[in-house]
Protein backbone atom coordinates (compact mmCIF):
# COMPACT_ATOMS: atom_id res chain seq x y z
CA UNK A 1 0.00 0.00 0.00
CA UNK A 2 1.38 3.57 -0.81
CA UNK A 3 2.14 6.31 1.18
CA UNK A 4 -0.84 8.48 -0.07
CA UNK A 5 -3.22 5.38 0.68
CA UNK A 6 -2.10 4.91 3.72
CA UNK A 7 -2.49 8.96 4.34
CA UNK A 8 -6.28 8.90 3.48
CA UNK A 9 -7.22 6.02 5.63
CA UNK A 10 -5.36 7.54 8.25
CA UNK A 11 -5.06 11.60 8.18
CA UNK A 12 -4.51 11.86 11.97
CA UNK A 13 -0.74 9.64 11.47
CA UNK A 14 0.45 12.33 9.01
CA UNK A 15 3.73 13.82 10.12
CA UNK A 16 3.70 17.07 11.67
CA UNK A 17 6.87 18.18 9.38
CA UNK A 18 5.20 16.83 6.38
CA UNK A 19 1.79 18.80 6.85
CA UNK A 20 4.02 21.94 7.81
CA UNK A 21 5.83 21.82 3.95
CA UNK A 22 2.39 21.36 2.57
CA UNK A 23 1.34 24.28 4.04
CA UNK A 24 4.70 26.53 3.04
CA UNK A 25 4.46 25.31 -0.62
CA UNK A 26 0.96 26.03 -0.51
CA UNK A 27 1.07 29.35 0.98
CA UNK A 28 2.59 31.61 -1.92
CA UNK A 29 0.16 34.03 -1.75
CA UNK A 30 1.08 36.77 1.20
CA UNK A 31 -1.72 36.83 3.84
CA UNK A 32 -3.56 39.41 4.52
CA UNK A 33 -3.47 41.48 7.85
CA UNK A 34 -7.01 41.10 9.71
CA UNK A 35 -7.67 44.08 11.37
CA UNK A 36 -10.88 44.51 14.30
CA UNK A 37 -12.57 46.35 16.93
CA UNK A 38 -15.36 46.14 19.20
CA UNK A 39 -18.30 48.65 20.25
CA UNK A 40 -21.20 47.53 22.36
CA UNK A 41 -23.93 48.98 24.84
CA UNK A 42 -26.27 47.15 27.28
CA UNK A 43 -29.75 47.42 27.48
CA UNK A 44 -30.05 43.68 28.83
CA UNK A 45 -26.74 42.32 29.16
CA UNK A 46 -27.40 39.25 26.80
CA UNK A 47 -25.19 39.82 24.21
CA UNK A 48 -21.77 38.44 23.95
CA UNK A 49 -19.09 38.18 21.08
CA UNK A 50 -16.22 36.10 20.60
CA UNK A 51 -12.49 37.40 19.21
CA UNK A 52 -9.95 34.94 18.23
CA UNK A 53 -7.20 36.31 15.34
CA UNK A 54 -4.81 33.55 16.63
CA UNK A 55 -6.72 29.96 15.82
CA UNK A 56 -4.29 27.57 13.81
CA UNK A 57 -4.91 24.83 11.92
CA UNK A 58 -1.52 22.86 12.11
CA UNK A 59 -0.51 23.88 16.34
CA UNK A 60 2.47 25.71 15.78
CA UNK A 61 2.07 26.66 12.29
CA UNK A 62 1.97 30.06 12.06
CA UNK A 63 1.61 29.84 8.36
CA UNK A 64 -2.14 27.93 9.00
CA UNK A 65 -3.45 30.67 11.28
CA UNK A 66 -7.08 31.82 10.67
CA UNK A 67 -8.60 33.94 12.76
CA UNK A 68 -12.70 33.86 13.91
CA UNK A 69 -15.23 36.50 14.99
CA UNK A 70 -18.68 35.62 16.55
CA UNK A 71 -21.65 37.35 18.08
CA UNK A 72 -24.07 35.54 20.28
CA UNK A 73 -27.53 37.61 21.04
CA UNK A 74 -29.10 35.50 23.96
CA UNK A 75 -32.70 35.79 24.81
CA UNK A 76 -34.82 34.34 27.71
CA UNK A 77 -31.31 34.49 29.76
CA UNK A 78 -27.61 34.35 29.27
CA UNK A 79 -26.78 30.57 29.89
CA UNK A 80 -27.01 29.64 26.00
CA UNK A 81 -24.90 32.72 24.98
CA UNK A 82 -22.23 32.35 27.30
CA UNK A 83 -22.37 28.24 26.87
CA UNK A 84 -22.45 28.22 22.85
CA UNK A 85 -19.11 31.64 23.09
CA UNK A 86 -17.50 28.75 24.88
CA UNK A 87 -18.13 25.53 23.15
CA UNK A 88 -19.16 25.92 19.04
CA UNK A 89 -15.62 26.09 17.80
CA UNK A 90 -14.20 23.42 19.47
CA UNK A 91 -17.18 21.71 17.76
CA UNK A 92 -16.81 22.92 14.24
CA UNK A 93 -12.96 22.28 14.72
CA UNK A 94 -13.61 18.29 16.20
CA UNK A 95 -15.86 17.87 13.22
CA UNK A 96 -13.44 18.62 10.60
CA UNK A 97 -10.91 15.91 9.75
CA UNK A 98 -7.14 16.00 10.84
CA UNK A 99 -3.95 16.59 8.51
CA UNK A 100 -6.01 17.66 5.21
CA UNK A 101 -4.68 20.73 2.84
CA UNK A 102 -5.68 24.32 3.13
CA UNK A 103 -8.26 23.86 0.52
CA UNK A 104 -9.93 20.88 1.45
CA UNK A 105 -9.53 22.38 5.36
CA UNK A 106 -11.77 25.23 3.39
CA UNK A 107 -14.17 22.76 1.61
CA UNK A 108 -14.73 20.80 4.69
CA UNK A 109 -15.76 24.03 6.87
CA UNK A 110 -19.67 24.18 5.68
CA UNK A 111 -20.27 20.73 6.54
CA UNK A 112 -18.45 21.41 10.01
CA UNK A 113 -20.44 24.24 11.06
CA UNK A 114 -23.33 22.60 10.31
CA UNK A 115 -22.74 19.58 12.78
CA UNK A 116 -20.86 21.75 15.24
CA UNK A 117 -24.11 23.90 15.51
CA UNK A 118 -26.22 20.85 15.85
CA UNK A 119 -23.88 19.39 18.29
CA UNK A 120 -23.73 22.70 20.66
CA UNK A 121 -27.44 22.95 20.78
CA UNK A 122 -27.75 19.50 22.11
CA UNK A 123 -24.90 19.30 24.61
CA UNK A 124 -26.70 22.62 25.60
CA UNK A 125 -30.40 21.34 25.95
CA UNK A 126 -28.73 18.04 27.92
CA UNK A 127 -28.75 20.65 30.81
CA UNK A 128 -32.22 21.70 30.56
CA UNK A 129 -32.14 25.44 30.68
CA UNK A 130 -34.79 27.08 28.72
CA UNK A 131 -32.64 30.13 27.53
CA UNK A 132 -31.75 30.55 23.75
CA UNK A 133 -29.32 32.57 21.36
CA UNK A 134 -28.68 33.58 18.14
CA UNK A 135 -25.38 33.01 16.47
CA UNK A 136 -23.26 34.67 13.91
CA UNK A 137 -20.30 32.55 13.23
CA UNK A 138 -17.26 34.05 10.83
CA UNK A 139 -14.15 32.19 9.86
CA UNK A 140 -11.45 34.60 8.01
CA UNK A 141 -8.52 32.57 6.50
CA UNK A 142 -6.80 34.53 3.76
CA UNK A 143 -8.78 35.93 1.87
CA UNK A 144 -11.38 33.33 2.46
CA UNK A 145 -14.71 34.38 4.69
CA UNK A 146 -17.02 31.69 5.76
CA UNK A 147 -20.19 33.11 8.09
CA UNK A 148 -22.37 30.63 9.30
CA UNK A 149 -25.63 32.25 11.27
CA UNK A 150 -28.85 31.05 13.06
CA UNK A 151 -31.39 34.18 14.40
CA UNK A 152 -31.35 37.53 13.36
CA UNK A 153 -27.52 38.83 13.97
CA UNK A 154 -26.33 39.73 10.71
CA UNK A 155 -22.72 40.17 8.92
CA UNK A 156 -22.41 42.37 5.88
CA UNK A 157 -19.40 42.77 3.24
CA UNK A 158 -18.82 46.41 2.65
CA UNK A 159 -16.01 45.99 -0.77
CA UNK A 160 -13.84 48.34 -2.26
CA UNK A 161 -16.49 49.38 -4.89
CA UNK A 162 -18.80 50.65 -2.12
CA UNK A 163 -21.17 47.34 -2.76
CA UNK A 164 -22.57 46.28 0.66
CA UNK A 165 -23.53 42.29 1.18
CA UNK A 166 -25.11 40.67 3.08
CA UNK A 167 -23.50 37.60 4.08
CA UNK A 168 -26.37 36.06 6.05
CA UNK A 169 -30.22 35.10 6.33
CA UNK A 170 -32.74 36.86 8.96
CA UNK A 171 -34.34 34.12 10.87
CA UNK A 172 -37.27 35.93 11.86
CA UNK A 173 -40.75 34.24 11.16
CA UNK A 174 -42.24 38.01 10.00
CA UNK A 175 -39.92 38.25 7.32
CA UNK A 176 -39.37 34.77 6.46
CA UNK A 177 -41.77 32.95 4.00
CA UNK A 178 -39.74 30.17 3.56
CA UNK A 179 -39.28 29.54 7.24
CA UNK A 180 -43.29 29.88 8.28
CA UNK A 181 -43.74 27.30 6.33
CA UNK A 182 -41.21 25.00 7.32
CA UNK A 183 -42.11 25.87 11.42
CA UNK A 184 -46.16 24.86 10.22
CA UNK A 185 -45.36 21.84 8.32
CA UNK A 186 -42.83 20.27 11.37
CA UNK A 187 -46.04 20.93 13.37
CA UNK A 188 -45.34 24.14 15.13
CA UNK A 189 -48.23 26.80 14.64
CA UNK A 190 -47.09 30.57 13.81
CA UNK A 191 -49.44 33.40 14.82
CA UNK A 192 -49.16 37.12 16.69
CA UNK A 193 -50.25 37.10 20.31
CA UNK A 194 -53.73 37.69 20.91
CA UNK A 195 -55.50 40.41 23.20
CA UNK A 196 -58.30 41.13 24.84
CA UNK A 197 -61.02 41.33 22.19
CA UNK A 198 -59.54 39.18 19.48
CA UNK A 199 -56.96 41.88 18.49
CA UNK A 200 -53.77 40.41 17.55
CA UNK A 201 -50.47 42.55 18.31
CA UNK A 202 -46.45 42.42 17.71
CA UNK A 203 -44.58 40.37 15.50
CA UNK A 204 -45.50 36.79 14.25
CA UNK A 205 -44.17 34.30 16.94
CA UNK A 206 -43.94 30.31 16.90
CA UNK A 207 -46.01 28.35 19.62
CA UNK A 208 -45.54 26.47 21.46
CA UNK A 209 -42.83 29.15 22.98
CA UNK A 210 -43.71 32.62 21.45
CA UNK A 211 -39.89 32.98 19.63
CA UNK A 212 -40.12 35.15 17.07
CA UNK A 213 -37.31 33.48 15.33
CA UNK A 214 -37.50 29.81 13.48
CA UNK A 215 -33.70 29.39 13.92
CA UNK A 216 -31.14 29.21 17.20
CA UNK A 217 -29.17 27.55 19.88
CA UNK A 218 -30.97 26.00 22.80
CA UNK A 219 -34.32 27.44 23.36
CA UNK A 220 -35.64 23.77 25.37
CA UNK A 221 -38.79 25.00 25.84
CA UNK A 222 -39.75 25.63 22.35
CA UNK A 223 -40.65 22.62 19.91
CA UNK A 224 -37.66 21.00 17.68
CA UNK A 225 -39.09 22.86 14.68
CA UNK A 226 -36.93 25.49 16.30
CA UNK A 227 -33.45 24.39 14.55
CA UNK A 228 -29.90 25.24 15.13
CA UNK A 229 -29.40 24.20 11.27
CA UNK A 230 -27.48 27.53 10.35
CA UNK A 231 -27.28 28.93 6.52
CA UNK A 232 -23.46 28.99 5.54
CA UNK A 233 -21.67 31.21 3.10
CA UNK A 234 -18.44 31.18 1.85
CA UNK A 235 -16.63 33.81 -0.49
CA UNK A 236 -13.41 35.02 -1.83
CA UNK A 237 -12.52 38.18 -1.54
CA UNK A 238 -9.96 39.77 -3.77
CA UNK A 239 -6.35 41.42 -2.71
CA UNK A 240 -8.22 44.99 -2.45
CA UNK A 241 -9.70 43.52 0.63
CA UNK A 242 -13.08 44.51 2.18
CA UNK A 243 -14.47 45.23 5.72
CA UNK A 244 -17.29 43.16 7.63
CA UNK A 245 -19.70 44.31 10.14
CA UNK A 246 -20.89 41.82 12.43
CA UNK A 247 -23.74 42.64 14.99
CA UNK A 248 -26.83 42.35 16.39
CA UNK A 249 -30.32 43.13 15.93
CA UNK A 250 -30.06 46.02 18.14
CA UNK A 251 -28.02 47.58 15.23
CA UNK A 252 -29.83 46.46 12.11
CA UNK A 253 -33.45 47.09 13.96
CA UNK A 254 -32.09 51.26 13.91
CA UNK A 255 -29.96 50.98 11.15
CA UNK A 256 -29.90 49.22 7.46
CA UNK A 257 -26.83 47.45 5.47
CA UNK A 258 -25.86 50.57 3.33
CA UNK A 259 -26.56 52.73 6.53
CA UNK A 260 -24.31 51.07 8.41
CA UNK A 261 -21.41 50.37 6.27
CA UNK A 262 -21.73 54.42 5.38
CA UNK A 263 -21.38 55.30 9.05
CA UNK A 264 -17.83 53.98 9.59
CA UNK A 265 -15.71 53.82 5.87
CA UNK A 266 -12.38 54.99 5.50
CA UNK A 267 -12.41 54.64 9.46
CA UNK A 268 -10.19 52.53 11.44
CA UNK A 269 -11.78 49.27 12.95
CA UNK A 270 -11.67 50.37 15.96
CA UNK A 271 -13.52 53.60 15.52
CA UNK A 272 -15.69 52.44 12.78
CA UNK A 273 -17.05 50.30 15.18
CA UNK A 274 -17.93 52.77 18.04
CA UNK A 275 -19.23 54.70 15.48
CA UNK A 276 -21.79 52.53 14.07
CA UNK A 277 -23.07 51.69 17.58
CA UNK A 278 -23.03 55.69 17.80
CA UNK A 279 -25.33 56.21 14.76
CA UNK A 280 -27.58 53.37 15.70
CA UNK A 281 -28.63 54.81 19.47
CA UNK A 282 -28.64 57.86 17.40
CA UNK A 283 -31.44 56.87 15.23
CA UNK A 284 -33.20 54.40 17.85
CA UNK A 285 -32.19 55.04 20.74
CA UNK A 286 -30.95 51.91 23.43
CA UNK A 287 -33.86 49.59 22.87
CA UNK A 288 -32.16 46.55 22.82
CA UNK A 289 -28.56 45.42 23.12
CA UNK A 290 -26.32 46.53 20.81
CA UNK A 291 -23.32 45.07 20.07
CA UNK A 292 -20.79 45.55 16.63
CA UNK A 293 -17.59 44.37 15.59
CA UNK A 294 -15.61 45.54 12.34
CA UNK A 295 -13.14 43.34 10.50
CA UNK A 296 -10.90 44.46 8.11
CA UNK A 297 -9.58 42.32 5.75
CA UNK A 298 -6.05 44.31 3.93
CA UNK A 299 -2.98 43.56 1.97
CA UNK A 300 0.08 43.87 4.35
CA UNK A 301 1.19 46.94 2.65
CA UNK A 302 -2.09 49.19 3.43
CA UNK A 303 -2.83 49.79 7.32
CA UNK A 304 -6.69 50.43 6.77
CA UNK A 305 -9.22 50.42 3.78
CA UNK A 306 -9.38 53.83 1.88
CA UNK A 307 -12.28 55.43 1.86
CA UNK A 308 -14.13 54.93 -1.66
CA UNK A 309 -17.14 56.60 -3.18
CA UNK A 310 -20.35 54.81 -3.54
CA UNK A 311 -21.06 53.27 -6.55
CA UNK A 312 -24.57 52.44 -8.42
CA UNK A 313 -25.18 48.59 -7.83
CA UNK A 314 -23.34 46.70 -10.54
CA UNK A 315 -23.12 42.82 -11.22
CA UNK A 316 -21.86 41.85 -7.80
CA UNK A 317 -25.37 41.64 -6.96
CA UNK A 318 -26.12 38.97 -9.16
CA UNK A 319 -23.03 36.12 -6.89
CA UNK A 320 -25.17 36.75 -3.58
CA UNK A 321 -28.41 36.32 -5.02
CA UNK A 322 -30.19 32.83 -6.44
CA UNK A 323 -29.23 32.33 -9.99
CA UNK A 324 -28.79 29.35 -11.87
CA UNK A 325 -26.08 27.36 -12.27
CA UNK A 326 -25.03 28.00 -15.67
CA UNK A 327 -25.78 32.34 -15.00
CA UNK A 328 -24.20 32.00 -11.47
CA UNK A 329 -20.86 30.71 -12.99
CA UNK A 330 -20.86 33.37 -15.38
CA UNK A 331 -21.21 35.98 -13.58
CA UNK A 332 -18.31 34.59 -10.83
CA UNK A 333 -16.35 34.30 -13.72
CA UNK A 334 -16.68 37.76 -15.03
CA UNK A 335 -16.73 38.78 -11.44
CA UNK A 336 -13.55 36.81 -10.95
CA UNK A 337 -11.85 38.93 -13.70
CA UNK A 338 -12.20 42.75 -12.37
CA UNK A 339 -10.97 41.46 -8.84
CA UNK A 340 -14.28 41.95 -6.87
CA UNK A 341 -15.19 38.63 -4.92
CA UNK A 342 -16.20 35.28 -5.78
CA UNK A 343 -18.98 32.67 -4.05
CA UNK A 344 -17.63 29.63 -3.00
CA UNK A 345 -20.98 28.31 -1.54
CA UNK A 346 -24.24 29.19 -0.39
CA UNK A 347 -26.59 27.30 1.66
CA UNK A 348 -29.61 27.33 3.93
CA UNK A 349 -31.38 24.30 4.00
CA UNK A 350 -32.91 23.48 7.18
CA UNK A 351 -32.95 19.49 6.25
CA UNK A 352 -29.71 17.82 7.71
CA UNK A 353 -29.78 15.17 5.50
CA UNK A 354 -28.96 17.76 2.73
CA UNK A 355 -26.33 19.48 4.61
CA UNK A 356 -24.02 17.00 5.50
CA UNK A 357 -23.47 14.64 2.48
CA UNK A 358 -23.21 10.77 1.82
CA UNK A 359 -19.84 9.82 3.03
CA UNK A 360 -19.15 7.47 5.51
CA UNK A 361 -16.21 8.05 8.01
CA UNK A 362 -14.71 4.91 9.02
CA UNK A 363 -11.76 4.28 11.47
CA UNK A 364 -9.78 1.51 9.96
CA UNK A 365 -8.38 -0.01 13.06
CA UNK A 366 -11.65 -0.07 15.02
CA UNK A 367 -13.94 -1.06 12.11
CA UNK A 368 -16.50 1.57 13.80
CA UNK A 369 -18.38 4.31 12.40
CA UNK A 370 -18.18 7.95 13.06
CA UNK A 371 -21.51 10.17 13.99
CA UNK A 372 -21.27 12.94 11.56
CA UNK A 373 -22.65 15.22 14.21
CA UNK A 374 -21.26 13.92 18.10
CA UNK A 375 -18.03 12.68 16.44
CA UNK A 376 -18.47 9.39 18.63
CA UNK A 377 -17.44 6.18 17.14
CA UNK A 378 -19.94 3.84 17.49
CA UNK A 379 -20.54 0.15 15.76
CA UNK A 380 -22.79 -0.18 12.93
CA UNK A 381 -25.94 -1.53 14.78
CA UNK A 382 -25.61 1.42 16.85
CA UNK A 383 -26.69 4.20 14.61
CA UNK A 384 -28.42 5.25 11.06
CA UNK A 385 -27.68 7.20 8.37
CA UNK A 386 -29.45 10.18 7.91
CA UNK A 387 -31.62 8.79 4.84
CA UNK A 388 -32.17 5.42 6.24
CA UNK A 389 -35.40 3.82 7.76
CA UNK A 390 -35.72 2.74 11.34
CA UNK A 391 -34.48 -0.62 10.58
CA UNK A 392 -31.46 -1.63 9.06
CA UNK A 393 -31.20 -4.50 6.89
CA UNK A 394 -27.49 -4.68 4.73
CA UNK A 395 -29.53 -6.16 1.84
CA UNK A 396 -31.72 -3.14 1.72
CA UNK A 397 -28.78 -1.24 0.46
CA UNK A 398 -31.06 1.43 2.93
CA UNK A 399 -27.27 3.46 3.72
CA UNK A 400 -27.18 6.55 1.91
CA UNK A 401 -26.63 9.88 3.83
CA UNK A 402 -23.73 9.92 6.98
CA UNK A 403 -23.84 7.89 9.54
CA UNK A 404 -25.82 9.39 13.11
CA UNK A 405 -25.81 8.11 15.91
CA UNK A 406 -29.11 6.71 17.56
CA UNK A 407 -28.95 9.72 19.88
CA UNK A 408 -28.55 12.28 16.66
CA UNK A 409 -31.36 10.53 14.63
CA UNK A 410 -33.59 11.55 16.97
CA UNK A 411 -32.55 14.90 16.97
CA UNK A 412 -32.52 14.84 13.21
CA UNK A 413 -36.28 13.85 13.40
CA UNK A 414 -37.61 16.11 15.99
CA UNK A 415 -35.99 18.59 14.18
CA UNK A 416 -38.58 17.54 10.84
CA UNK A 417 -41.59 17.07 13.37
CA UNK A 418 -41.08 13.61 13.42
CA UNK A 419 -42.11 11.21 16.57
CA UNK A 420 -39.19 8.98 17.57
CA UNK A 421 -41.39 6.07 18.03
CA UNK A 422 -43.01 6.23 14.27
CA UNK A 423 -41.41 4.02 10.99
CA UNK A 424 -40.27 6.99 9.21
CA UNK A 425 -38.58 6.57 6.22
CA UNK A 426 -36.45 10.07 4.42
CA UNK A 427 -36.27 9.88 0.98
Amino acid sequence: MSQTEVSRMRPSLVPLATLIGRELRNEKVEKPFVKYGQAALAKKGEDYFLIKPDCQRIPGNQSTSFSVFAIFDGHNGISAAIFVKENLLGNVLSAIPLGISREEWLQALPRALVAGFVKTDIEFQQKGETSGTTVTFVVIDGWTITVASVGDSRCILDTQGGVVSLLTVDHRLEENAEERERVTASGGEVGRLNIFGGNEVGPLRCWPGGLCLSRSIGDTDVGEFIVPIPHVKQVKLSNAGGRLIIASDGIWDALSSDMAAKSCRGLPAELGAKLVVKEALRTRGLKDDTTCLVVDIVPCDRPVLPLTPRKKQNMLSSIFGKKSQNSMSKSTNKLSAIGVVEELFEEGSAMLAERLGKDFPLNTNSGLFRCAVCQVDQPLADGLSVNSGPFFSPASKAWEGSFLCANCRKKKDAMEGKRPSQPTVTS
